[in-house]
């Protein structure tokens, strides 16, 4: 356990971005080189793995309610140092990473084919989408697990464990998706089940190898069978902080099939040059996603601990370093976004759409690296229902305005795009204004009146009369 209460808040920060930002790009990797090998399938394969991968927006949302409960309240243990309230903690989300596990591979089972019917541009693409869906939904399940592990080492300020862990994961997966995509040694191309059953194995690995180290060598969490019985009060405090949270990505969820539905007139071409650029761009917001991940811990367990000036320094100091980095990818993908894209379709016209998505999307990094540092902050605080209310206000600003445009005569896709800019930022406003709104109620210092009233209302004590 490393305590986060003390030292410098900036030293902190950048010994814990950089291992978190490595497991989730080493995972964004994973994912790209995946869209490399189905790349040669075709548009249809690429159209489809990328839209099937827009359900993992819904899975993850179930994912952070358990992850986001599980730091926001370990944390809050920790800062009190109240080590038994961590471990129950711990392991009620373990129970209930189980039980959403298994929901995910019964829903992946019965909706997958009805889902990419709604969002595909065509029938190759439903049935891309679909098989690889079905060999994906193993690894989504397996996560729910890996989730909670990764999500209580962090909120002890430990992440290179889960980091390492992650890494290999994915060298198994980069391994493994050759050989079963496009058959590479054997002869036997899966194609894009293949990408998913590379997955599946990855992720099943990569839980097992925290398992072991959980048992080996963790010490101030630990799997305890006798607590993984439901206790309705600890679930709910589990619940009230997650449920929000994974609303939010239940929000990107819609967010993202809309644009998906808006843009399916415009071909398999247009599906997948979008799925490549936000892919990509996934890749960009890692840093300053891993930066908010680092502060959320810090913060935590500065709450816990009743230290008010250094959860406020912690949010400064953290959208300070998210700024300049945000900046600097959105100069970037401004001047040379072909740096960025180069090497995921052979396709003209599908790396046109890449092309002028990111230079038009990049216009809202700086906002929503904002929003990742707010959305960590928040999770700190143990309120996460201001984020959903933001989350639900960009969708709204959103989706009704596009799917309106796409049934204007002269729509045309980039409109999507400078949408999303604007319904961004809005969305970066209202959630610096809902933090500031949350710190003068939680920290609100005492004003001179109240202060002075209370100072009269106390009974005056006599002073002791001196021996005689």
């Amino acid at each position: 356990m490393k305590d986060l209460t003390n030292g410098s808040i900036v030293s902190h920060i950048l010994a814990m971005a950089p291992p978190i930002m490595a497991g989730m790009i080493s995972i964004m990797v994973c994912q790209l080189v995946d869209l490399y090998f189905v790349s040669g399938l075709g548009d249809a394969a690429v159209a489809g793995v990328a839209a099937a991968g827009n359900a993992g927006f819904l899975v993850n949302g179930l994912m952070q309610v358990l992850g986001v409960g599980t730091v926001a309240l370990i944390a809050h243990a920790v800062g009190r140092k109240d080590r038994p309230d961590a471990n129950l903690i711990f392991n009620q989300a373990i129970a209930l990473s189980a039980l959403f596990g298994l929901l995910t591979l019964v829903a992946g089972a019965a909706l997958s084919r009805a889902y990419m019917r709604s969002i595909a541009a065509d029938q190759a693409t439903i049935e891309a989408g679909t098989t690889y869906l079905l060999w994906f939904m193993p690894a989504l399940a397996l996560q729910f697990a890996t989730q909670v592990m990764g999500s209580a080492l962090r909120a002890t300020g430990i992440v290179r464990p889960s980091m390492l862990v992650q890494a290999l994961a994915v060298a198994i997966n980069i391994a493994l998706a050759p050989v079963l995509i496009t058959g590479w040694g054997t002869g036997h191309a899966l194609g894009v089940a293949g990408a998913g059953l590379a997955s599946s194995i990855a992720v099943a690995i990569g839980a097992l190898m925290l398992l072991v180290y959980f048992r080996k060598v963790e010490r101030y969490v630990a799997f305890n069978p006798a607590q993984w019985r439901p206790q309705p009060r600890h679930l709910k405090r589990i619940l009230n902080v997650g449920l929000p949270a994974g609303g939010e990505f239940a929000m990107m969820f819609i967010f993202m099939a809309v644009v998906y539905y808006v843009l399916r007139d415009f071909g398999a071409a247009a599906q997948a040059g979008f799925g490549i650029g936000q892919r990509v761009l996934g890749l960009i917001n890692m840093p300053a996603l891993a930066v908010g991940l680092a502060a959320g811990p810090i913060a935590g367990q500065n709450v816990g601990a009743a230290n008010a000036g250094r959860v406020r320094e912690t949010f400064v100091k953290a959208a300070l370093i998210v700024t300049i980095v945000m900046a600097g990818f959105m100069i970037l993908a401004q001047v040379k976004p072909e740096l960025l894209l180069a090497g995921f379709s052979n396709d003209r016209e599908t790396m046109e759409i890449a092309y002028l998505f990111l230079r038009i999307i990049s216009l809202n990094m700086v906002a929503q690296g904002l929003i990742f540092t707010c959305s960590s902050m928040f999770q700190a605080l143990g309120n996460t229902k201001p984020v959903l209310l933001s989350s639900a206000t960009r969708v709204f600003t959103y989706s009704l305005p596009a799917i309106w445009l796409s049934t204007r005569p002269d729509f045309r896709m980039e409109y999507v795009w400078y949408l999303s800019v604007a319904a961004t930022t809005l969305q970066a406003g209202l959630s610096l204004w809902l933090l500031r709104r949350e710190f003068r109620k939680r920290f609100a210092l005492p004003s001179k009146e109240k202060v002075a009233e209370q100072v009269a209302s106390e009974p005056v004590t006599p002073p002791a009369r001196a021996p005689a």
